[in-house]
């Protein structure tokens, strides 16, 4: 049996250089090829990092090609993968990995004709802080997990990223460009989604870009970029989430549990790692287990200091359980109810109706300490 799952990626902008450098950490996959609809961006990506540039539909067309990343954009995900699924290779999508309920349910008709998996980032939720915070969870050490609150805000994408544009169409967005992360690690922590209401709105209806090579253009705003939302989740906690591009400052922190017995303070799930709390009903904080996850150490320098990034960690997991012959953890069933929690949001802000999700889907399977570790070829880049 192969070892090893060869992987080509498709699309080959910023976050591509996330896969290609930490590709290598992890045992599974070798990614060999890249495409994109540039060809002269993916002669750049190959050449950067030893792979080899091809058409999409050469590199579907291969033989040493057995999974592909999509890398495009939110708006054709769908039509990505289904091409990727129908030319017989797996797949594993950037998120959000389809922009509604049906398409992911027509990409899982594909899978099953051909035997095929589906994944989709993120895999944030997989590292060591939130992994920590589940075994936290499951062990009952914060008692009955009854609600919460989620916050991600902040000024935008216009002042820092080349081409934000996408930010601001159907299929962006705060809810379906960063409630990813945030809705996934409540999934995981807590289980399934069975009620939102939400409140939206679009204070800008258009921005101006501050970085280059663009600075001064505007962008028409298409969708709404201030959300509040509250989540009713299948054991009855319910959640407040409030994300925006619309804050210049806040006090609020990423996301806090509130159980009957103790408080559970989760760093931001769009990273890795971070500190984990423990708040008892006096305010002290409680001593917490020794956690040596790997995919918890820092490994990388960032503005804030060094911070854990082990992104393709969930490419990682779903080669290996391909080839294992086990459920991977960034499964379509799981990412596809977030994807229709996240929907029923925008349609609730729309509507001002409570809207129920279609979907549910069990909680993956835990990535404790000797699991992480056993993802990894070596702990340092």
């Amino acid at each position: 049996m192969a070892k090893v799952l060869g992987v080509g990626i498709i699309g080959c902008g910023n976050i591509s250089t996330s896969y290609l450098a930490l590709a290598p950490l992890f045992k599974g996959i070798e990614i060999r090829a890249c495409a994109d609809i540039n060809a002269e961006a993916a002669k750049a990506r190959a050449a950067e990092y030893g792979i080899r540039a091809q058409s999409v539909e050469d590199m579907l067309a291969a033989d040493d090609i057995d999974m592909v990343v999509n890398l495009t954009v939110p708006a054709v995900h769908y039509a990505v993968s289904a091409q990727v699924l129908d030319a017989g290779k797996h797949v594993y999508s950037e998120k959000p990995f389809v922009l509604s309920v049906e398409e992911g349910r027509d990409l899982a008709e594909r899978a099953a004709r051909k035997g095929l998996r589906v994944g989709s980032a993120p895999d944030t939720f997989l590292g060591g802080a939130h992994q920590l915070a589940r075994h936290l969870v499951e062990g009952g050490a914060a008692g009955r997990i009854t609600g919460g609150t989620c916050h991600v805000l902040s000024p935008g994408m216009e002042h820092w990223h080349p081409n934000p544009d996408f930010f601001f169409k159907p299929g962006g967005g705060p809810i379906l460009d960063l409630g990813p992360y945030y809705i996934s690690n409540l999934v995981q922590l807590i289980g399934p989604v069975v009620r939102v209401a939400a409140m939206s709105s679009i204070p800008s209806p258009e921005r101006k870009i501050t970085s280059e090579p663009r600075h001064g253009e505007m962008i028409k705003v298409e969708t709404p970029t201030t959300i509040h939302a509250v989540l009713e989740f299948a054991n009855g906690a319910v959640v407040t989430l409030g994300a925006s591009w619309d804050v210049k400052a806040h006090g609020h922190r990423p996301m806090e549990l509130y159980g009957t017995e103790a408080s559970l303070i989760v760093p931001d799930p769009n990273f890795f790692g971070g500190t984990v709390e423990l708040i008892g009903q006096g305010g002290e904080a409680i001593d917490l287990p020794a956690w040596d996850h790997a995919l918890g150490v820092p490994n990388q320098e960032h503005k804030q200091g060094m911070m854990a990034n082990y992104r393709t960690a969930g490419l990682a997991d779903m080669a290996l359980a391909i080839l294992e012959n086990r459920p991977h953890r960034c499964s379509l069933e799981f990412a596809l109810h977030v994807v229709d929690v996240m929907t029923a949001i925008l349609r609730s802000g729309e509507t001002g109706a409570f809207i129920r999700p279609t979907t549910s889907c069990e909680q993956p399977a835990p990535l404790g300490i000797e699991e992480a570790a056993a993802l990894l070829n070596k702990k340092d880049i």
